[in-house]
């Protein structure tokens, strides 16, 4: 039996490659895929930031009542707000205890927290340990913190009063209760709550400073703190940016801490603009007002945004 073959005939036509992408196209998709990611953050951030600022904004220049949850109405007042606010000498007294309880925070926490950072830098037994205990503050909620150091700096019963008895060096300080001391205790309590985060945040730049750096300084037989002041410090300078730009924007805004301590007294010794944009919104019900304390508020953090933002920008080029 014979098997015969039969070949087609050659057409000589060769196969078409696959068609190029379509540049343009290709773009489009990315781009639409780069929103698809940004866009929950983005409906986030407009929803939870952007509508409340604006709103607090336009209730400020509102005569905005109890009385305009019921019935919706909330003229406009122009800047009658901000006149009564400005006039206001509570205002300017806050403003200035602001600043001071910010600066002496931010002092306190900073310079406390690079001591420990540089301490806790040398390899010793129970470093670890100690450095999870210091920690602690910070864990702890700023409400309880504040609950339990007014129990520790009560007049009559707290702890620290009935130690300095003991060791007979006073013992009846009113800590919390004499406008002379209360800003100064609160101060104090602050900084204990914000040492963690500066040691933290310093413990780790010192930890990317390279070795080689400090052996090279001390075969130069540069001293200990000549070594620090022209060495440590100028490397430290993008953590230390960061660290005071970002402790001043959360303490400047300090509102419970202060109300689980002092409530703003005695006789407004520790009233801040957080404070007294609670006292007008929350205790006296003058929303416009608290508006107004909260856009100062607002603009005082803003600029220190910018600033951390610009110092950034600096350090990345």
């Amino acid at each position: 039996m014979t098997t015969s073959t039969v070949t087609a005939p050659a057409t000589g036509r060769a196969p078409k490659p696959p068609a190029a992408p379509d540049p343009a196209r290709l773009r489009r998709r990315r781009r639409i895929a780069q929103w698809g990611f940004v866009a929950p953050a983005v409906v986030f951030m407009l929803l939870f930031f952007g509508y409340p600022l604006v709103r607090n904004v336009v209730m400020s220049f509102q005569d905005y009542t109890p009385r305009t949850f019921f019935t919706g109405e909330a003229p406009f007042n122009g800047t009658d707000n901000w006149a009564d606010v400005f006039q206001d000498a509570l205002f300017g007294k806050a403003l200035w205890h602001t600043l001071v309880f910010t600066a002496g925070s931010l002092l306190g926490q900073f310079c406390v927290g690079l001591a420990l950072a540089v301490f806790f830098s040398r390899r010793f037994p129970l470093n670890g340990v100690l450095r999870s205990l210091i920690l602690l503050p910070w864990l702890v909620p700023m409400v309880v913190s504040g609950i339990v150091w007014r129990r520790i700096l009560d007049q009559d019963t707290g702890v620290l009063n009935s130690f300095l008895d003991i060791v007979g060096i006073g013992g009846h300080t009113p800590w919390l209760t004499d406008p002379q001391t209360a800003l100064l205790s609160v101060i104090l309590v602050n900084i204990w709550i914000g040492i963690p985060f500066n040691m933290v945040m310093l413990y780790g730049g010192l930890q990317e400073i390279p070795k080689e750096l400090y052996e090279a300084a001390s075969l130069d037989g540069a001293s200990a703190w000549r070594t620090f002041r022209s060495l440590t410090l100028p490397m430290l300078k993008p953590v230390v940016t960061v660290v005071l730009v970002l402790g001043f924007m959360s303490t400047v805004k300090i509102l419970d801490l202060i109300l689980a301590l002092t409530d703003g007294g005695p006789a407004d010794a520790t009233q801040t603009l957080g404070t007294l944009t609670y006292q007008n919104s929350f205790v006296q019900l003058d929303f416009g007002a608290g508006a107004v304390v909260g856009n100062v508020l607002i603009l005082i953090s803003a600029v220190f945004a910018v600033f951390y933002l610009r110092a950034n920008r600096t350090e990345g080029k």
